[in-house]
């Protein structure tokens, strides 16, 4: 398995450069796109604007139309008049047009100019406008007011209207509207003045029983719409400054408690990799009840699991490199002895130990692979429910299928109660399978012959409960905690030195502990004199009260949870 790759000039794969928050970043960015949408406001003013001056248009012709029915009713001599009085006509306009802002000019049938609103209210009227004084942050910011409003102008999509113009003796044929009044006919223009202000323009036909006596035009600029915009642009702009600052502040603190626990847990992670040693502590943030929280949490649980798994790595090479050493030693020594005697009887000694060593060490390479692949194949396969009865039933018909003369018996107890005629353990079916089997088979050398090995099935609370015993001579008591040791041997005296790796219970109990399980073993009879197999681990049955020394058997106990 690869832990750490390494670039052609040795040095460990780069990582981003420390400082670089993408995270900030990107939580800078959504928070920028919700501001946006509010300067975006900006723009839809426009649309308001323009919603305004229809507005403006509509009230404008209504206007005119009251006016230019007055006119007719009021500034002629009657039905049959051909023209309008200019007398009444200033006196009606004086009235009606002056006090609402609104220029008024009236312009007779042949074009002339009658009466101009602006001539009966300039003796009234002073017009003052106070501007800032230069050099002033008044006349600076009225600078920057101007440049911006005039940005948002340019880039605000906005018809492009004729320039207003005005001669100084004014006639009909001037203005477009004013003919099209003089015809019978309403009509409305928009034009610009030479500093971008726009003017609203509405001409109607002043008649008297169809008969156009002269022709009204009506104007009005929109600089109060324009201003009323413009002060709306800076108050958005100052909720949009206040927003600014708020979603930076905001932003900051929250890239702070999402962003920098991030990095600081990828960088204790870096330190963690193999070769930049084990003193590595992981930030502590399972006080935070978030998801930074639980990642730190299991970070913590991942780092402490891959130390582990080192320390038992090396420990493994460590037994490892001992156990094939003693086959090694003895086999070099049986070569040098062998090279230097003559005696054929000596000769075929030497051999024999030789074979014995070859086939040793044949069998713990064997066990070592099996060992090693041990934890690649647990995390790859998975679990599904597995009844144990039937697992059981399947294991002990084919040991009897197959025994040879001398083998102990085998025998198999299975639950008496109907609801317990199966058994369901969430596990692997095939390495389950091995377990029982190692169980048996190391049961199968202890026990004498004739006398049985035997499987117990049986329902303890929520676990299922597997027992595999045998009338063998015991496990002695101080050797009951070693036996789950990697290779760790205690055979019958029988048999041969050398025939077993001592690696099978170890293998065992890591599959039972990889399905959530456990495994222990215990002598069939105990004094509490002597304490072995009356601790926590002892089945419930155990025997109390027999010899001093092991007898009667040894007996493995697997739990499993049930499904």
């Amino acid at each position: 398995m690869e832990l750490l790759r390494f670039w052609p000039s040795g040095a460990a794969e780069p990582r981003r450069k420390p400082g670089k928050s993408i995270l900030t970043r990107r939580i800078l960015a959504i928070n920028a796109i919700a501001l946006a949408i509010l300067v975006g406001g900006v723009f839809y003013l426009d649309q308001f604007r323009q919603g305004l001056i229809d507005a403006r248009i509509q009230n404008l012709r209504i206007e005119g139309e009251i006016i230019a029915g007055a006119l007719s009713e009021a500034a002629t001599s009657g039905p049959a008049a051909r023209a309008l009085e200019v007398e009444r006509a200033n006196q009606i306009l004086a009235r009606l047009v002056v006090p609402a802002e609104i220029r008024a000019r009236l312009f007779a049938v042949n074009g002339n100019l009658l009466v101009d609103s602006r001539d009966l209210a300039v003796g009234n009227l002073i017009v003052t406008k106070k501007l800032p004084p230069i050099g002033t942050w008044e006349s600076l910011w009225k600078k920057i007011a101007n440049a911006f409003h005039s940005g948002v102008d340019s880039l605000a999509a906005k018809d492009d209207l004729p320039l207003y113009t005005e001669s100084m003796h004014q006639q009909a044929e001037q203005y477009p509207e004013v003919m099209a009044a003089l015809g019978g006919d309403a009509d409305v223009r928009m034009r610009v003045t030479d500093q971008r202000a726009t003017i609203i323009t509405v001409a109607v036909p002043v008649q008297r029983l169809r008969r156009v006596l002269g022709g009204l035009l009506l104007s009005k600029d929109t600089a109060d719409i324009d201003r009323m915009v413009r002060k709306e642009r800076v108050e958005i702009l100052k909720i949009f400054g206040i927003s600014l600052g708020v979603t930076l502040l905001l932003s900051t603190f929250l890239a702070s408690t999402i962003a920098r626990p991030i990095r600081l847990l990828a960088e204790a992670a870096d330190r963690v990799r193999p070769g930049r040693g084990r003193n590595v502590e992981i930030p502590d943030f399972t006080h935070r009840n978030d998801e930074i929280g639980e990642l730190s949490h299991s970070l913590q649980d991942m780092t402490a699991v891959l130390f582990r798994q080192l320390d038992a790595v090396e420990a493994f090479a460590a037994d490892v490199s001992h156990e094939i050493k003693n086959p090694l030693t003895s086999l070099r020594s049986a070569l040098e002895t062998f090279g230097r005697t003559k005696d054929p009887a000596n000769q075929e000694k030497l051999m024999a130990i030789m074979e014995s060593d070859v086939a040793r060490l044949n069998r713990l390479i064997t066990d070592i692979s099996a060992a090693s692949r041990l934890d690649a194949q647990m995390s790859r396969a998975h679990m599904e429910p597995v009844d144990l009865v039937i697992l059981l039933k399947e294991l002990v018909e084919v040991y009897q299928a197959t025994a040879k003369p001398g083998t102990p018996p085998l025998t198999l107890v299975l639950p008496s109660e109907p609801r317990q005629k199966s058994m369901l353990v969430p596990g692997i079916d095939s390495t389950l399978g091995q377990v029982i089997r190692n169980l048996v088979d190391n049961a199968f050398s202890f026990s004498p012959p004739g006398q049985p090995v035997t499987i117990t099935l049986r329902r303890r609370g929520l676990e299922a409960e597997v027992l595999v015993e045998d009338e063998g001579t015991g496990i002695p008591p101080e050797n009951i905690a070693a036996i789950f040791d990697r290779f760790y041997s205690e055979r019958p005296s029988s048999e041969g030195f050398g025939k077993h790796s001592g690696l099978g219970l170890a293998i065992c109990k890591r599959i039972v502990e990889a399905h959530g399980g456990e495994i222990f073993a215990e002598n069939r009879r105990a004094t509490k004199r002597d304490g072995w197999a009356v601790g926590r681990n002892a089945s419930a049955d155990t025997d109390v009260g027999g010899s001093d020394a092991p007898g009667g058997g040894a007996r493995f106990i697997v739990r499993l949870p049930i499904v």
